[in-house]
């Protein structure tokens, strides 16, 4: 009948733990909202199998300009305002009023007060007429809770001692065997950033110091109108935004890196992620994540919009590398369930794990899972949500071992140095510090990619495929330790995955 409105399917949001409303937004106050749109061809290349250009990307996977049409119909029927539409990202932007949209979409909007602080949000489903629903892959900003936490450990009073020792970015890729022929010429590092910000002055003097006569070209990038806004405070979102430039910019130090900033949202982080990966001008060919949460605390609509963003990415020949959590098996969840961090729990991602990496006059001595405690534990495990993918059918990826045995994406794919007592030597707001976490192995691989690409002349786009079956000594296979619900042994497994690189043994031509 005409007007009947269905939920679109996966927009359900749950109340996050031990918040309350506390008030209600302005009716009045204009906001906007991320409209994704389905395909207009679903049946994708097999993950790894090539790459397209951008044009033809647009042209054959990006959205019908038909249901473009049909959302701005809706908007007008709605009294909404039509901001952006962008064909290859598959997006559509509409702004308005906080009581048109919530009426647009079927919701409430509430302000709530939680744990991280206060923020709009919506408990429950969206709902659109039921001949809109099948042209939607979700719905974004309409909720504004805080999605993603970064991935990043600063060695402090409590870092176990023992061993504690730190080493420049540079020295880590030297004992990993980086091209070091390869200088990142030609290649463009994305990084994703959801607050915080740098000083040039940091970057300058941090580069100096490393002998790099030339450093790499740094650019902002402004998604959603947030910005490059250092605290001042090397504990806070600075010391994400530093540790990622420092690390790629130093090993990869003739690539260009470009910092996507953008508010820590869904809606902002997988704007953030779209506009890498369709940036005409920029045209990154590896992105490093450094931020993310537990797959439970993200809706359907979002994991789903995510992944088929990244596999986007491996589509154009843009790598994804992603921090798969710093709070071992448990993600930092305390239902006594094993969870896997997201967005590494994507399959069209690189998930980059943590080890311990002790060294001795430039040689590896020794090597075993990241697992300090209270102190932090690399993440990893099985995904409750994405089936086992094809390139890991024989890599012996176990069941969960919830309640489910889901037989789902093993995470992580690969691993580096992470530990805090093992970290690396950064400058932040105007100090020296050194910094550890999944958040190091990110742009640790991304700049290992962006060697790689440098070699092989071309981006290889997704890489997993390639590194599944890569040849023996490809790796340093890690066995010994574990996450806490995941043991660490020979070959795969879900605290180091493949194992920590040997930069040589991977050109994989």
């Amino acid at each position: 009948m005409a007007g009947e409105r269905i939920a679109i399917p996966g927009s359900e949001r749950q109340q996050i733990p031990n918040s309350n409303v506390i008030g209600t937004p302005d009716p009045n106050e204009i906001m906007s909202v991320t409209v994704v749109l389905r395909r207009r061809n679903a049946n994708l290349p097999p993950p790894g199998s090539e790459t397209i250009g951008r044009r033809e990307f647009a042209e054959r996977f990006g959205a019908d300009a038909a249901d473009v049409d049909r959302i701005e119909q809706f908007a007008a029927e709605n009294d909404l305002t039509v901001v952006q539409t962008d064909l290859a990202r598959r997006s559509v932007v509409l702004s308005g009023t906080i009581a048109d949209l919530s009426e647009a979409f079927g919701t409430q909007l509430s302000i709530f007060q939680s744990p991280d602080g206060a923020f709009r949000g919506r408990i429950g489903q969206l709902y659109v007429p039921v001949e809109v629903a099948p042209l939607i892959v979700g719905v974004f900003g309409l909720d504004e809770r805080p999605q993603a936490k970064t991935h990043c450990r600063r060695v402090t009073a409590a870092t176990p001692k023992a061993t504690n020792i730190s080493y420049t970015p540079p020295a880590v890729a030297k004992l990993y065997s980086f091209p070091a022929a390869a200088t990142g010429a030609g290649q463009t590092i994305a990084l994703i950033e959801l607050g915080g910000g740098y000083r040039t002055s940091d970057l300058q003097t941090y580069f100096k110091n490393l002998g790099i006569k030339t450093p790499p070209v740094v650019t902002a990038v402004s998604v959603d109108s947030a910005q490059n806004q250092p605290v001042g405070d090397p504990n806070s979102a600075d010391g994400e935004v530093l540790l990622d430039i420092e690390i790629a910019g130093s090993i990869a130090p003739q690539a260009r890196i470009a910092v996507y900033f953008a508010p820590n949202t869904d809606q902002g982080f997988l704007d953030a992620i779209t506009t890498a990966v369709h940036d005409n001008l920029r045209k990154p060919s590896v992105i490093s994540i450094s931020w993310g949460g537990p797959e439970s605390t993200w809706t359907s609509q979002s994991l789903t919009a995510f992944d088929q963003a990244f596999q986007d990415a491996g589509l154009l020949g843009v790598s994804v590398c992603c921090a798969a959590g710093d709070n071992g098996s448990s993600d930092g969840v305390t239902d006594g369930e094993a969870h896997v961090d997201f967005p590494a729990s994507s399959p069209n991602v690189l998930a980059c794990g943590g080890t311990n990496l002790q060294s001795s006059k430039g040689k590896i001595t020794g090597e075993v899972v990241w697992n300090e405690g209270a102190n932090g534990a690399t993440g990893g495990g099985v995904s409750e949500t994405f089936s086992l993918p094809a390139y890991q059918a024989k890599a012996n990826v176990p069941v969960s071992v919830n309640p489910s045995h889901f037989k789902g994406r093993g995470v992580p794919d690969v691993s580096g140095d992470a530990d805090p007592a093992t970290g690396y030597q950064i400058r932040v707001d105007g100090r020296n510090a050194v910094f550890g976490g999944t958040s190091a192995v990110a742009p640790l691989w991304a700049a290992l990619i962006a060697l790689l690409n440098q070699q092989h002349g071309s981006p290889r786009g997704f890489w997993n495929p390639a590194l599944y079956a890569a040849p023996a000594g490809a790796f340093r296979d890690i066995t010994s330790g574990n996450n806490g619900a995941y043991k660490a042994g020979a070959g795969w497994d879900a605290c180091t995955g493949l194992g920590s690189p040997n930069g040589q043994g991977l050109s994989l031509e």
